[in-house]
């Protein structure tokens, strides 16, 4: 297993956890020849998960373009560079999972270009599964999820958050990073699906 990541310290503490299989890369997803560097160094790809994404989200009456492409920039086309970086590596039978979010199903009130986005990352891996194929591409499409990202939030964003996803949801509650990882492990797995896109969001996007 190989992480790749922007926070050295991050990425070697994940390593670690993870056991002797897994080495660790420093990339920055938003520059063509790091993430070329990265694949340069590998000699084949089974399998690949993207969750890179650093944005600012806001109404179109609030965001300058260039903040409010701030998602397209990092989210789809860091994911969009890693895909084509790997490549030439990409085993036969490869399986690659992109990373979304319910968003693009159930629009956030003010943040049209973040929703364009992630509904843009859903129609790239039903575009990659066709042309790639026999490689398999999905996408996953969390809502809120209880973790470590939200803990970098004031307190007071991050329970408002939470207590509206919960009161959106039809489990009544967030689903946590098992969860999550769960659902990217099966779509990395399951040697039937491709061009599809999985929903942990606990029904949030069907109200």
């Amino acid at each position: 297993m190989i992480l790749g990541g922007r926070r050295a310290g991050v990425l070697a503490k994940a390593a670690a956890q993870l056991g002797s299989s897994a080495t660790w890369h420093v990339v920055d997803t938003a520059d063509d020849h790091s993430v070329e560097a990265l694949f340069a160094q590998i000699d084949s790809v089974d399998g690949i998960f993207t969750t890179a994404a650093t944005y600012i989200t806001g109404s179109m009456r609030e965001l300058s373009i260039a903040d409010a492409a701030s998602p397209f920039v990092s989210k789809f086309w860091g994911q969009y560079r890693i895909v084509k970086a790997a490549l030439p590596v990409l085993t036969a039978d490869a399986s690659i999972v992109l990373m979304a979010g319910a968003a693009s199903v159930r629009p956030a009130g003010a943040a049209p270009a973040y929703v364009a986005a992630n509904a843009a990352i859903e129609g790239l891996a039903r575009g990659l599964a066709v042309e790639l194929a026999p490689v398999r591409v999905n996408a996953i499409s969390p809502g809120t999820v209880d973790g470590n990202l939200w803990n970098q939030r004031p307190p007071a964003v991050r329970q408002a958050a939470f207590d509206h996803f919960v009161n959106a949801s039809t489990i009544g509650r967030l689903a946590r990073e098992d969860e999550i990882a769960a659902a990217v492990v099966h779509l990395l797995l399951n040697s039937a699906t491709t061009g599809s896109t999985l929903y942990p969001d606990g029904g949030y996007s069907l109200r």
